[in-house]
């Protein structure tokens, strides 16, 4: 008999304690206001209808050959020759300067500029994929980089 009662008392206990967070919650207690949803109001997208790029290809120009700092007249060379390629593959291009660091084996910073050539495409297929992993791999053997590092749709690719 007092085993029942204990489980009488212990199912008890547990109901209240699950009331405890209906009575509590702002989403269940009928006397704690519900929070407003806004509604959105009824306005249309301004962009609705106008022309998109769903897509973006960026490529990191680095500013060193083989470790070493090349001149800013081949690096904007180097970006000049990226942004052209790019124009041509996907019908525009823009630039942009930052910095890149690493730690190397020794535990030190290795910081180096380098440009960020991106590019909005309507469309990504194999095949323009293909020409952006070969024009990084040129700039990969020209400049004796360990990779060159592609961005593909917020996915950073490192092509070694």
């Amino acid at each position: 008999m007092k085993r029942v009662k204990d489980k009488k008392v212990l199912m008890l206990i547990a109901f209240l304690f699950m009331m405890s967070f209906v009575y509590f919650s702002p989403l269940g207690n009928p006397l704690i206001p519900k929070p407003k949803v806004i509604e959105a109001q009824n306005t249309s997208n301004p962009l609705k209808g106008e022309f998109h790029l769903d897509n973006v290809v960026k490529i990191y120009i680095p500013s060193t050959n083989g470790g070493e700092p090349i001149s800013k007249e081949e690096h904007d060379k180097w970006v000049d020759n990226a942004m052209t390629t790019f124009s041509k593959m996907f019908g525009g291009a823009t630039a942009v300067d930052g910095n890149g660091a690493w730690v190397d084996e020794d535990d030190n910073l290795v910081k180096e500029d380098i440009t960020i050539v991106y590019s909005f495409a309507q469309r990504l297929n194999n095949s323009n994929i293909d020409d952006v992993v070969n024009y990084a791999k040129e700039i990969k053997e020209t400049l004796h980089q360990t990779s060159v590092s592609i961005e593909v749709n917020g996915k950073m690719y490192f092509v070694e």
